[in-house]
């Protein structure tokens, strides 16, 4: 009897803590890998994109780990929709534009012109103005989780040969954004797509004049201030609207745990784009000494911002949904003038 029950005790202590500690041995040997491609090539991402990982894949440790790939390493940008959508790529940081996916919001990501006049008003929109659940309903259509959204840089116009005029845009050979290259062709811009990390080699070998991609901060980062001679100051749109997105399959799998915390390191991540452009901008073009500072008339620049009211209406009535993003816009920015200083100085 006692020796039974002392069998019985030894086996049972040994299997309650075999059965304990498996799930720790599963989990130390199976770590969740997810492959992220980021539109960034390796300098601009190791700003807007590393440290996020880093600091996700520091907290998840064996548990999970982002493997991070830059510009075209694994597929061209304009495919990444489709990989991520596919589930050859896990995750993707880029802006919809870029990436061509097909949505209806597809055409105010990236630079869509004037829709901005600061940085901070890109997360006011997505999270105070409603337009995070019009993001959220057009990506789940398509298998795909939108994570969340944050701005970058303003949109500036860096070239080889100087602009002080409209009549300078004429002509002019440059690296931008689908739905930028769309409105700026009115005035006689010619958009050319090259992948990103050529478009150095195109700038050298005038293939293109310049970019109109960036604010100066990413200029001097990538070096592309090492190659143009100019920077005009007057901009097409205050901030970038770039995002994280995830293959909806691969985020379901995910523990509500894991979500959360990848979720706070790419907020972190926007957060941090926020105060490193904006001092950058100021900073470089009060300090850089590689970019003349140029800029075209307040009167004249004023038709480009007429067009660009014209333009929201031609986008606004292609769906119903562009209509209810564009009146978002509106809305918001009359609410910025009116509110004045610091929200809007004229």
């Amino acid at each position: 009897m006692t020796t039974t029950r002392r069998k019985f005790l030894t086996t049972s202590a040994l299997g309650g803590a075999a059965a304990l500690a498996a799930p720790n041995v599963a989990r130390a040997q199976s770590t969740i890998r997810w492959r992220l491609q980021t539109y960034a090539g390796a300098s601009l991402g190791a700003q807007v994109a590393k440290p996020a990982i880093d600091m996700f894949n520091a907290i998840a440790g064996d548990e999970m780990q982002i493997d991070l790939f830059y510009a075209d390493q694994l597929v061209p940008t304009e495919e990444l929709f489709q990989a991520m959508q596919r589930g050859t790529i896990d995750a993707v940081q880029s802006d919809d534009d870029s990436m061509m996916s097909p949505t209806e919001v597809t055409v105010f990501g990236g630079y869509f012109p004037f829709a901005s006049r600061y940085s901070l008003d890109v997360p006011a929109l997505f999270n105070d103005w409603g337009l995070n659940e019009i993001w959220d309903e057009e990506y789940s259509r398509v298998g795909v989780k939108h994570i969340s959204a944050g701005a970058w840089d303003p949109c500036h116009f860096i070239t080889t040969s100087e602009i002080r005029s409209l009549d300078d845009l004429q002509g002019k050979r440059v690296f931008t954004f689908p739905t930028a290259g769309r409105f700026l062709s009115q005035f006689g811009v010619v958009p050319v797509t090259v992948p990103w990390e050529d478009v150095e080699i195109a700038m050298q070998t005038r293939e293109i004049d310049g970019v109109a991609w960036c604010g100066i901060t990413e200029a001097y980062e990538v070096g592309w201030a090492d190659i143009c001679d100019y920077f005009l100051t007057n901009n097409i749109s205050g901030a970038w609207i770039g995002h994280f997105f995830a293959n909806m399959d691969r985020w379901n799998e995910l523990p509500e745990h894991l979500q959360k915390l990848m979720a706070t390191c790419f907020e972190q991540s926007h957060y941090y784009r926020q105060h490193w452009y904006w001092a950058g901008e100021a900073r470089l073009r009060t300090e850089g000494d590689k970019l003349e500072l140029t800029s075209i008339p307040d009167e004249e620049w004023a038709r480009v911002e007429a067009a660009a009211r014209e333009f929201w209406q031609e986008v606004a009535d292609e769906s119903e949904t562009k209509a209810k993003v564009v009146q978002i816009f509106r809305d918001y920015n009359a609410a910025m003038d009116k509110a004045g200083r610091p929200y809007r100085y004229s």
